[in-house]
This record gives structure tokens, sequence and C-alpha cells, in this order.
């Protein structure tokens, strides 16, 4: 059996669509399926141009009638065809057919494919960019019982139906060749889905690996690649580790957003969510079915020394997973760029929980110089829809004096513009916050851990001291630092 294993050199140094069809074709054991609906047969298109794609492509399909559709992959509970669960649906159906249709003992060495994509391009009013999801089950080895998959979202930024379905065709292509050729590698798996494509041609803002031979990749890291590789501005994964697509996740919700390091999450932290999440859905405006919280990380914070500490990342990852929350990673590091990014998504209320030193920070004018209206223009992006600020006392380490928006002191030049937003409601303060535990701050707490100095574990919610003891968070890559 000619092994998917095998390197030929040759083929690496030829980086062409071309070449990588060719050499999938001329693979006698690799054997599939292509589906894809909504922007024509592009992936298949350049697997049949290429030759060879007999011994390859088993069928090559689209149903773009959505009754026809609707009787292959049955009817979506939201009517919708642009969806992950559809293709989902289409990824089973193709593999049972492969399953049912060929034969193991005429064909033992068989690798079985499903590809497949369900993909809406731009609009004749070109209001809508159009978007689409795309996914291959696949088997590495023919005995192998669970299929491998990898799935991930698109979203388009050209302006013409036609290069969008170019670009569909080369991704589609550039992701086979991956899951066959570059699985063992799959940070450069990612990498490789935009060879030949430029990258403000299309935003990947979602992938997921599973099956037997990812069962070691943390697809949390694998969004944080995304973020690293400028393929998208922000990602987002549940308690539980998987990664969440934003425009779904955040689509007509109501959000009430919490940014901080979380390194470690601490009982401030949690104070700071459940009381403004309480004045959060008592507004009459926000109904709690269709509100999502967030916990939220700039990309800024999780550098060290110019590089992203990944342990650093995975360790307040894991804890705020714990803790049952919906963690974001962005590279909004100011303010408006996130409320902008929201608004992307949803029309309703958006909250912005903070402490008094990020008030602070943002009547600061150093942060707009690069717009050309300056911090008006950035204060018409934030405050420009039905948004509002919960604002978190702080205690005056020298004086004793308990900081609000009522006291807090910006700039001078900012006084009139900070009481007209005070003035109208955007800025609330927290008033039933624990002052109990107003001392705490996470780089307290992590520089005790680092130091194995006593005391910080009542600083931390229930259960979260006993993670960072059983699994040494904090510790390892940040004690390696300091000694190097």
């Amino acid at each position: 059996m000619a092994s998917v294993l095998d390197r030929d050199p040759a083929f690496e140094n030829i980086p062409s669509i071309k070449a990588k069809t060719l050499r999938i074709n001329l693979n006698p054991d690799i054997y599939g399926t292509f589906s894809e609906i909504g922007a024509g047969q592009e992936t298949a298109r350049n697997f049949f141009r290429s030759g060879g794609a007999s011994g390859t492509i088993a069928k090559a399909m689209s149903a773009y009638d959505k009754d026809f559709s609707d009787a292959i992959y049955g009817v979506e509970k939201d009517h919708r065809y642009v969806t992950q669960p559809r293709l989902k649906k289409m990824l089973d159906h193709e593999m049972q057919l492969m399953e049912e249709r060929i034969s193991r003992e005429t064909h033992p060495d068989r690798l079985f494919f499903s590809y497949a994509n369900t993909v809406a391009t731009i609009d004749f009013s070109k209001r809508y960019k159009g978007h689409g999801w795309l996914g291959i089950r696949y088997q590495l080895d023919p005995h192998q019982k669970d299929y491998d998959e990898i799935v991930l979202h698109i979203r388009f930024k050209q302006n013409e139906a036609r290069l969008q379905q170019e670009t569909l065709g080369v991704v589609g292509t550039n992701l086979i060749y991956g899951a066959f050729y570059k699985y063992h590698k799959p940070r450069n798996l990612l990498k490789y889905l935009y060879d030949h494509i430029d990258k403000d041609t299309i935003e990947i803002d979602m992938v997921n690996f599973s099956g037997p031979n990812f069962k070691e990749v943390d697809n949390r890291l694998m969004s944080l690649q995304l973020i690293k590789n400028d393929m998208t501005d922000a990602v987002m994964f549940d308690s539980d580790g998987n990664n969440l697509l934003p425009a779904t996740v955040l689509y007509k919700k109501n959000i009430l957003a919490l940014r901080g390091s979380f390194r470690p999450v601490t009982k401030v932290n949690l104070d700071m969510f459940q009381k403004s999440y309480d004045i959060f859905r008592r507004d009459p405006a926000v109904d709690p079915e269709r509100t999502i919280v967030i916990f939220e990380i700039t990309l800024s914070n999780l550098k060290a020394a110019g590089e992203i500490d990944e342990r650093d990342f995975m360790d307040r990852a894991e804890l705020l997973g714990e803790l049952g929350h919906t963690v974001m990673i962005s590279k909004f590091q100011e303010y408006y760029k996130l409320v902008e990014y929201f608004n992307n998504y949803t029309k309703e209320k958006i909250g912005l929980t903070m402490g008094i030193n990020n008030l602070i920070d943002i009547f600061d004018e150093k942060y707009y110089r690069h717009l050309s209206g300056g911090i008006l223009e950035a204060f018409g992006k934030l405050f420009f829809k039905d948004l509002q600020v919960y604002l978190y006392p702080m205690k005056n380490p020298d004086t004793g004096q308990i900081m609000t928006s009522n006291n807090v002191k910006v700039h001078p030049r900012m006084k009139e513009l900070y009481k007209f937003f005070k003035y109208n409601g955007k800025v609330m303060d927290i008033i039933d916050y624990d002052p109990e535990i107003m001392h705490i701050f996470s780089r307290d707490v992590l520089k005790k851990i680092i130091n194995d100095e006593e005391g910080w574990e009542e600083m931390l919610p229930e259960g979260i001291a006993n993670t960072i003891k059983e699994e040494n968070l904090f510790t390892k890559k940040l004690v390696k630092a300091e000694k190097g």
C-alpha cells in the first residue's frame, strides 16, 4: 500500500494547486466524495483539471435546489442551509454511502474521505459578503474505526461572487491536501490553508480538529493560532474547551463582557461578573434567555516579552472553563473596537464590566491618536448603540478612599466629556460590591504562587486553588523564564 505518510520531496517543493491535487489523485488509495452547495463545484474542479481524478473521486455533487437538498440531507430545525449542523449531515450522509457502496473486501487499502462545503456567496446588493462551512471526514489508515475530521468556517472579503468561488476552491484543495499530508503538524496545516490566497480575501474564524489522529490537539490552542496568524480578529470557546463560531454565539444577543487578565481568575473577578450581571439582566430591554456573558482577554494581554506564552494561556483558559464561562480572545486593545465587533452581530444591549483603571484608560487621548477624529470618533463608536459601562470600585491604597464614578479623576481636558456620558447614564456604579475582597489583585496572587508564598488560596473562587496546585498552573514556564 502506498502510504500517505510517504514524503515526496519533489512534490513538497512544488506549492501549486495542481501539484497538490495531482499528488492526491496519483495516490491509489485515497478515494472519496465531494459535495458542494452554494458556490459551484470549485474544489472538485481543481481535482478534475489536474488529471487522474477517476481513481480519487467516487462522486462529485451539488444539490442547489433546497427541496432536493432537504430530500438528501433532511430539513434543519431552523430551516437554514449554511450552518455547521448542515455540514455535519452532509459529511454523515456521504460517508455512509461510501461505506455501503464500496466493498472493503474488494478494496482493503482504500482510504475513504468525504469533503463537503455549504456556502453563501456575496448577495446582489453587496451588503452581505458571504460565508461558509467546509470540512473533511477521512481515514489515514484503512483499519481506522473512527474517522478524523477537520471543520472550519470562513468569511469572504471579496466583492465578486466569481472570485469568492475560486477562493473557496483553493481553500478546499488546501484543506484536503493538508488533511492527508500535513495532519501531523496541525499548526502548519492552518497556515497552509492560505496557500495561493491573499489574507485579505477570506477570514477563517473557527476551526475544530477531531478524531484519533488529533486526540492530542487542543482546539483552544488552534483557535489561538488563528489569532496569531492574523486569520481572524476574535475567537471563542466554551467551558468544555470546544471552539465556537462568534457570529453564532453573538447573533441577536444581549452581551455582557468582562475584560481582564484572569491570571488567575480571582474572587474580585467573579464579584464583578455576578454584580454587573444582576444589574444587566434586570434591565427591561434585556431578555435573560437571549443573553451571553463573555470573559474576554486581549491578545496583547497574552504576550510576554513579545511572544504569546501558550502554557500561560491554557492555564487561564482552564480555570475560566472550570467556572463554566465562555472565553473570547481578541485583537481589540481598545474597547471601542470590541464594541464595533459586537455590533456586527447584534443590535441588542451591550454591557461592559470594568474597574476604575480601565475607565481612566478609556478617557486617555493617547489611545486614539491614530484616528482622524481622535477620542470623539472612538467614543462615537463606543457609546453610539445601547451600551452601558458597569464600574467596579477600587480602594485607593494610599488614602483608603473608595474610588467610584463620582470621584474618579480623568485628564482635565476630558472632564466635561466624562460628565456628559456620566450624566446620560452610560456609566453605572456597582454599589453592592464585597468590601472584604477589594484588596485582591491577580498580579499579587500570581506573585505569591510563583514565589511559593502562603495566603493566596483564599483570594480565589472555591476549588480554583486546588486546581492550580494539582496541575501546577502558572509555574512551570514562568519559573523557567525567571531563571533564564
